[in-house]
C-alpha cells in the first residue's frame, strides 16, 4: 500500500488501481485530495467501513479482472461515495470498457488515456470533495440563522465543524474558547435548549447521513462518531429519540434529521437566538481550560 501526504482535512480517495496509474492518480490530486492505494476490493471496502472516504478510484482493467458482482456489491452498499473508473490502457476496448464498468454498477468513466483527462478526473474529483455533509448543513443553517450575532453562528458553525468533531459540551466550549458552565449558563438564562442537546442532535444528523450506506452497519456508524461501543449509540438514541438504532436508521435519513433539528432547536427559538451571546466574555473574565473535575460534570 502506497499513501501520499496531504492535508489533514482532505478527505481520502481509496483507490484500485494498476500499478502504473498510481503515481498519475496521485499527481492529478496534488493539493486536492490524498490517495490510499489498495490491492483488494476487502481492503477497499474495510476503508470505506473505518475512515471517512470522499471518492473510490478504480481502473477499468481490474474492473474487468475482478468478480463483477463483488465490486457491483461495494458500489451498491456505498452508494453516497462515488466511484469512478480510469480508462488508461490504449489497448483496451472502449466498448468493452464502458460495459464492464456498467455491469459493476459504476456511473463515471474517466478516459485518461489524453492529458485532458487527468483534468477531468481533477474536476470530478474537487467536485466531491466540496460537496461535505456538514458544509451542506450549515449552508442550510446560515440562512435559518439570518441576523444572529457572530458569537451565536461560531456555536452552531462549530457543532458542524469537519475538522473537530466534538463529542462533548467539554470539547464543544474548549473548541469555543469558553468555560463550559459559562455556555452553559447562557443558554439557560435565555431559556434555550441546553448545548448538549443541539450537540447531541448534530451528532445523529451524521449518523443519519453515514445509515445512508447500507454497507455500514450500526457498529461502523458508532465507530466513526466515536461512541464508545454500538451499545452506547444505541442508548443515545433512546435517550433522544425514543426509538432503536435499526428504527431510527429505517425511519431517518440526513435530510429528514436535519429538519428535525431546525424543527425543534432552530425555527422556534429563533428570537431568542437573535438574542444570543453566548461567547462573550465579560470585562475582567478570564478564560482558562477547564478542569477535569468540571468536564466529568458537563460530559
Amino acid at each position: 500500500m502506497t499513501t501520499t501526504s496531504s492535508a489533514r482535512r482532505i478527505p481520502p480517495v481509496s483507490t484500485m488501481v494498476e500499478p502504473v496509474e498510481r503515481q498519475r492518480v496521485d499527481a492529478a490530486g496534488v493539493g486536492l485530495y490524498r490517495t490510499i492505494h489498495r490491492d483488494s476490493l476487502g481492503e477497499v471496502m474495510r476503508d470505506l467501513k473505518e475512515r471517512r472516504i470522499s471518492a473510490v478510484i478504480v481502473s477499468v482493467g481490474r474492473c474487468v479482472r475482478e468478480e463483477p458482482a463483488q465490486m457491483a456489491a461495494v458500489v451498491r452498499a456505498f452508494p453516497r461515495v462515488p466511484t469512478l473508473a480510469l480508462l488508461s490502457s490504449t489497448g483496451e476496448n472502449t466498448a468493452e470498457a464502458v460495459l464492464a464498468v456498467g455491469n459493476c454498477g459504476i456511473r463515471t468513466l474517466v478516459d485518461v488515456r489524453e492529458p485532458e483527462g487527468w483534468s477531468r478526473l481533477r474536476a470530478l474529483l474537487g467536485r466531491e470533495a466540496t460537496k461535505d455533509a456538514d458544509r451542506a448543513v450549515i449552508a442550510v443553517l446560515r440562512n435559518d440563522l439570518y441576523g444572529v450575532h457572530e458569537d451565536c453562528w461560531r456555536f452552531f458553525e462549530a457543532l458542524f465543524s469537519a475538522d473537530a468533531r466534538v463529542c462533548t459540551v467539554r470539547e464543544l466550549a474548549r473548541q469555543l474558547n469558553v468555560l463550559p458552565t459559562t455556555l452553559m449558563s447562557r443558554f439557560f438564562r435565555a431559556q434555550l435548549p441546553a448545548p448538549k442537546r443541539y450537540l447531541a442532535l448534530a451528532r445523529l444528523i451524521r449518523a443519519a447521513r453515514l445509515f445512508e450506506n447500507p454497507g455500514l452497519s450500526i457498529s461502523d456508524v458508532a465507530n466513526h462518531l466515536n461512541y464508545s461501543s454500538p451499545q452506547s449509540f444505541g442508548r443515545h438514541i433512546r435517550i433522544m429519540l425514543e426509538i432503536t438504532a435499526g428504527e431510527f436508521r429505517c425511519t431517518y435519513d440526513g435530510e429528514r434529521m436535519l429538519q428535525r433539528f431546525r424543527s425543534e432547536l432552530v425555527h422556534p427559538n429563533i428570537h431568542l437566538l437573535r438574542a444570543l451571546r453566548p461567547l462573550a466574555v465579560r470585562p475582567g473574565m478570564r478564560v482558562v481550560p477547564p478542569s477535569p473535575a468540571s468536564a466529568v460534570a458537563v460530559a
